[in-house]
């Protein structure tokens, strides 16, 4: 996996229901945008509120509306092994081309239980394994010896790194380079969706972004501004996907919590680009209200996001 891979959200109807319509037209609004995957069941598609039957039909969906136009991998994000395992024989029957994994949470899990977790997730099925590393939500950060060693020995695909600390990525892109062998196809995608252009730098292989949603094309130009050294227009491009990014800061924290605030201004961008029907989240996130929807049409309408579209 390479380039930009969107977190795909989840649509729902008001009786919190998956709206197959408008996510059918979300996986349509991504490939035309130029991205080169789609990641069904992340944390930006809320998979942490879903129910298993909403796993099923999101995957199933997402996959029969891209038609093999691009790679579609899967979270099978739980707090087991066993969990995740059940998870990943329903995406990979599904037709998923990879499912991406945490380390187990909830119980506290020692560095070699981890590691182990990876190995019994890579042995039980036959499409590449990404791990996803995700301190905030995890609360462990995944060590990058372990990472590397496991993918020298051809058991795991690739990382979806989200947790924000640079100098870590660093050191996992300089020993997968150290390493060489099959450590060289380690893919490697940064979840820091405003500092895309110093990954890329850096070396890292592509991009998750979330923001992606509302704004596809911006970061799929951002990569291709990156792929072709450009690193002045790249920057730019960048410092402009960051101020449409401040739709995320709209949410009164007073009242929400990050998520419901980030999720939810991305669900009020695509409702008001006309892709999806409403901008309902899954409880107990709390919606945004009329004023903070009004602030976001405002800050789409004057980074030119709504009159681009």
């Amino acid at each position: 996996m390479r380039g930009v891979v969107p977190p795909v959200c989840t649509p729902f109807r008001d009786d919190l229901q998956v709206d197959e319509p408008s996510l059918r037209r979300l996986v349509e609004h991504l490939i035309a945008g130029g991205v080169h995957g789609l990641f069904a069941l992340g944390s930006t598609s809320e998979v942490a509120y879903l129910p298993d039957g909403q796993r099923q039909q999101i995957i199933e969906c997402v996959i029969d509306q891209a038609q093999g136009r691009v790679p579609v991998i899967a979270g099978v994000i739980d707090m087991t092994t066993s969990r995740m395992l059940e998870h990943a024989a329903v995406v990979v029957k599904a037709g998923a081309q990879g499912v991406v994994a945490t380390a187990p949470f909830y119980t506290r899990t020692h560095p070699a239980e981890i590691e182990r977790h990876f190995r019994l997730m890579a042995d039980a099925v036959d499409v590449p394994v990404y791990a996803y590393d995700l301190p905030v939500s995890v609360h462990c950060k995944l060590d990058g010896q372990m990472l590397i060693r496991l993918a020298a020995e051809g058991l795991l695909a690739g990382l979806k790194d989200s947790s924000g600390d640079d100098a870590a990525l660093r050191r996992l892109l300089v020993a997968r380079r150290d390493v060489g062998g099959r450590a060289s196809d380690f893919s490697v995608l940064t979840g820091s969706e405003l500092t895309v252009d110093s990954a890329l730098a850096m070396g890292a292989d592509g991009v998750v972004p979330g923001f992606a949603n509302v704004d596809p094309a911006g970061y799929v130009r951002l990569f291709d501004l990156c792929q072709a050294g450009d690193w002045s227009e790249a920057r730019h491009v960048q410092e402009q996907l960051l101020r449409e990014f401040e739709i995320v800061t709209v949410g009164d924290r007073t009242r929400m919590g990050d998520s419901s605030a980030a999720i939810g201004a991305f669900k009020v961008g695509l409702r008001l680009l006309g892709i999806i029907d409403n901008a309902t989240t899954a409880p107990p996130q709390i919606p945004l209200d009329p004023a903070e929807t009004e602030r976001i049409a405002g800050l789409l309408a004057a980074t030119g996001v709504l009159a681009s579209q």
